[in-house]
């Protein structure tokens, strides 16, 4: 580890703070329905939606209406996502003449944009047509990204309303996400990739001959607007198959930089609306203080994990920088890849600039563990804020039981229902991870799938159902998943991670919202200072070490050991 490469995480983390606070305010007034700086040009866009489609923007909904609503709708972008794969190749934009996907691909892949997972069990540029990359991905990542900030915003509105029956109104939440947030900052980080080099065009492709006089195709296509959105809706899903290693998705340190910009920032000002909403800033902090604690410790240990190197390249003379740069981009190198690497899985984007199979396995396994843990540091675009609010209703009950108090959070009692609902929502991820894990470290037609043996190739099973249920995305490397076991049952995995977990959140929702708002009193558990910042950082890391560590121990940690033995695998 290097002064340097921590100056370079401090002053990514410092400029994402520095723009989600006002963007945090500015989403508050949004979703609160006040006029913005953008309601003169956006206000007709936004009328015109409504008309076209007959909402009635006035008109909420319940905690089931809401949700039965946003099932439908994505219910409808998975069913049109899927016939735009399977016909690809009989629709314009398609100067490659790619063929119509599988069914097993086009359903794993449907299921995957549509979850904000973007798992691609593909490589885009030799599979995708510029109509599919377009049309079908691109479109996705704005609307499964909308869909999560318009459930953590129903879910922030249940604590704010006192004796409320409704939540919301789901496709108003949607437009809005959309139409005022995430397509601005589209169109500007946008052209910016396309100014770092980032190509936009609709040319398939361009010859060129290289420095050694061999002719050779390079892929083209309207890349810098799905990497924008992909970055910025933590999608994650590459244009092309190596993702932000590409040059050409990602040329420089400086598009590094704001790569990673992208990823946090509107999860983390969500934090900062969630705050607004709330009427109470102090929150905001508490919450975005254990995002931070965990995502800047998580960095550290993967850091000073790929800095130490492995004895083998060591004594082969092979890592002569000090550390371990296989998988790596030298144009990165190790802070920015490991910083990366806990970002995106911090987060639920997938994106990589580095192969996560190639790093140390303590180095590998601190992404997987940050999937694990809920990707909730500060996790996906709406999906990490009610994801930690739902562990901060947990956390408030177990202080409940340790002082004998009936307990809180912001203002609501939480009792038996919310209660069961949390449980419920929390135990999907490990039912999923671990129960697909156990079956495929015994089936045949999974384990053709591995690259490699021994504990490694469990860490390949277990990362895929981690990153699928978690909704994440990114792959360990080395797993070769265009299988019909491989596509079917991490389309299974996405579905459970997405919505088998919304909808007990948004019963969460429901109940709270009819709760009278109390007056904090003497007897109140503060939720806004360093004990319940500890507390529910414990929580976290109980949580997922409960869950979790005896799984850890067949894969990541043996191979450690392994490792420092001189076996590689």
């Amino acid at each position: 580890m290097t002064v340097v490469g921590w100056l370079q995480i401090i002053l990514i983390l410092a400029a994402v703070v520095a723009f989600a606070v006002p963007l945090g305010a500015f989403m508050g007034r949004v979703f609160a329905g006040e006029r913005t700086f953008l309601t003169p040009v956006l206000g007709p866009v936004e009328r015109g939606f409504y008309k076209v489609s007959g909402i009635d923007p006035t008109r909420e909904q319940g905690w089931l209406a809401y949700t039965l609503a946003m099932l439908a709708f994505n219910g409808a972008g998975f069913l049109l996502l899927y016939l735009l794969l399977r016909f690809q190749a009989f629709l314009p934009l398609n100067p490659q003449g790619f063929a119509g996907l599988s069914p097993h691909l086009a359903f794993n892949t449907a299921v995957s944009f549509v979850t904000n997972t973007n798992w691609q069990s593909y490589g885009g540029e030799t599979t995708m047509s510029i109509l599919s990359q377009m049309a079908g991905l691109t479109v996705q990542n704005f609307l499964s990204a909308a869909t999560g900030i318009a459930l953590a915003v129903a879910l922030v509105r249940a604590f704010a309303r006192s004796g409320a029956q409704t939540v919301g109104n789901f496709f108003t939440d949607v437009t809005r996400a959309t139409l005022y947030v995430l397509l601005p900052l589209a169109i500007v980080t946008g052209l910016a990739q396309v100014a770092m080099g980032t190509p936009q065009t609709f040319e398939a492709s361009a010859s060129v001959q290289t420095l050694e006089g061999q002719p050779q195709t390079l892929a083209l296509g309207p890349v810098a607007s799905q990497i924008a959105i992909k970055q910025l809706g933590t999608n994650g899903g590459g244009f092309y198959n190596v993702n932000a290693a590409h040059p050409y998705e990602n040329p420089t340190p400086l598009s590094n930089a704001l790569t990673i910009w992208q990823m946090l920032v509107v999860s983390t000002a969500l934090v900062f609306a969630f705050g607004r909403l709330v009427g109470d800033r102090r929150q905001a902090v508490a919450i975005l203080s254990v995002m931070g604690l965990l995502l800047v410790s998580a960095t550290a240990i993967c850091y000073w994990a790929e800095s130490a190197g492995t004895p083998v390249l060591a004594a082969a003379g092979l890592d002569p920088a000090g550390g371990n740069m296989e998988g790596k981009e030298v144009r990165f190198g190790l802070a920015a890849s490991a910083f990366f690497a806990s970002a995106t899985t911090g987060l639920s984007d997938g994106a990589v600039n580095a192969m996560h199979g190639s790093f140390t396995p303590i180095g590998g396994m601190v992404p997987m563990v940050l999937i694990m843990l809920g990707e909730i540091l500060p996790g996906g675009v709406g999906s990490g804020l009610y994801g930690i609010l739902v562990i901060a209703i947990i956390s408030v009950f177990v202080a409940g039981l340790m002082v004998g108090r009936t307990p809180e959070y912001l203002g609501k009692k939480i009792e038996a229902k919310e209660m069961k609902m949390a449980i419920l929502a929390i135990l999907i991820l490990p039912a999923a991870i671990l129960g697909f894990s156990a079956v495929s470290a015994v089936l045949p037609a999974a384990l053709s799938g591995l690259g490699n043996a021994g504990p490694h190739g469990l860490s390949e099973i277990y990362y895929a159902y981690t990153s699928a249920a978690g909704n994440n995305g990114s792959a360990f490397g080395g797993l070769s998943a265009n299988s019909p076991w491989w596509n079917t049952t991490l389309g299974l995995a996405m579905l459970l991670g997405r919505f088998a977990y919304i909808v007990p959140m948004m019963a969460i929702a429901g109940s709270l919202v009819g709760k009278t708002k109390l007056a904090p009193s003497s007897g109140t558990f503060p939720t806004h200072g360093p004990l319940f910042v500890g507390l529910l950082a414990g929580i976290i890391l109980i949580l997922g070490g409960l869950q979790f560590f005896p799984a850890l121990a067949l894969g990541p940690i043996a191979e450690q050991v392994q490792m420092l033995a001189g076996k590689t695998f």
